[in-house]
């Protein structure tokens, strides 16, 4: 297994630099700062290069910090699927040690060795009831990835968007389709694409007030499609609610929002095919399922990336209303660990 990225750090005597601002690159300087793992400089890609601090540094450029220390270690502090911006982090990775920490979106705790062995009995566990090589695979690739923040691991192991509804989520012109955390629209449009136009129905829930706007918007041409300005949760009701920018939004802030539990969603309706996004709240959600999952099993797509426990909480959760699940697991070119989905079918 190997070492945690932390221990590395530790150990090297290259300066440590920080690529990017913003959540990501504050919540990694806090846990260095807490380790004693001293930053040395802080840069931008080019053209995003500006007149700014960040943790008393200023925000320069990698051509700059190359100047000044030729060889450092690279610490990506944001995420992406753009494949320029991937291509960028694979130059600089041939030229210097990168790596892409592994920190938790929601939550607290970090993946490290100690917390696998602490957990490898669940681990075991949920690696034996994988599906197929490739979920088995991309588990243990994951693993690695999460402890080292190795990208090869990543690289390794993801796939094309495609690559399930060509391998076992075969969907028909029939489907129910729940999308919980729909954004702006862009899955519904995606599951219309995979279905060729053809569905029953659509439930379509998103609690920020600005993303659902643009669903409503982006789906105002869509039959057959009810949507819901909701957080979809445990119980329904009314939840503390933070207004984020796009889909930084989530449970736990000043704005208070309408919540929904998808058995009252539904009521009764029988669901196909159920996504869930919700931004660390898959467990409450799986839990606020629990009639619909035991009666009329859908298949699902679950977001698992999201807290540091995702791995194992997520399909432990789901097995306690029904054991009869096939369990897959695909990850989608993302650095961090991001779109990385579990499919029960």
């Amino acid at each position: 297994m190997e070492q945690n990225l932390l221990d590395v750090l530790k150990k090297s005597e290259k300066p440590i630099v920080l690529y990017g601002m913003g959540n990501g690159a504050d919540k990694i300087a806090d846990r260095l700062s807490k380790e004693n793992i001293k930053i040395s400089g802080v840069f931008a890609s080019d053209g995003f290069v500006r007149k700014k601090l960040f943790r008393g540094f200023p925000l320069t450029s990698y051509g700059e910090l190359k100047e000044s220390f030729k060889d450092m270690i690279i610490l990506v502090c944001f995420g992406s699927n753009r494949p320029e911006v991937l291509e960028n982090i694979n130059r600089l990775q041939s030229e210097q040690e990168l790596y892409v920490p592994e920190v938790p979106v929601y939550g607290n705790g970090l993946f490290t060795r100690e917390f696998v062995y602490e957990n490898k009995d669940r681990f075991k566990k949920i690696y034996s009831l994988l599906a197929d090589e490739k979920s088995r695979q991309t588990f243990e690739k994951l693993i690695d990835y999460k402890i080292s923040g190795k990208t090869q691991y990543l690289f390794d192991c993801e796939v094309s968007p495609s690559e399930p509804y060509n391998s076992f989520l075969y969907l028909t012109e029939s489907e129910i389709f729940v999308d919980l955390g729909a954004y702006n629209g862009d899955t519904v449009k995606e599951f219309i694409f995979r279905t060729n136009g053809g569905y029953s129905a659509i439930y379509a829930a998103e609690p920020d007030i600005k993303s659902f706007k643009k669903l409503t918007l982006n789906t105002s041409d869509f039959e057959n499609i009810h949507l819901f300005n909701a957080c979809i949760t445990e119980k329904s009701g009314t939840v503390s609610f933070s207004m984020g920018s796009g889909r930084g939004s989530s449970k736990g802030g000043e704005t208070e929002t309408a919540a929904l539990c998808v058995d009252d969603m539904l009521f009764g309706i029988k669901p196909t095919f159920i996504k869930y996004d919700v931004e660390g709240e898959e467990i409450n959600a799986i839990r606020g399922a629990e009639k619909t999952i035991q009666a009329h099993k859908p298949k699902m797509l679950i977001s698992a990336y999201h807290r540091n426990d995702d791995l194992l909480t997520i399909p432990e959760e789901v097995l306690k209303l029904r054991d009869d699940y096939k369990i897959y697991l695909r990850h989608f070119p993302y650095l961090p660990a991001w779109d990385t989905n579990y499919y029960f079918i």
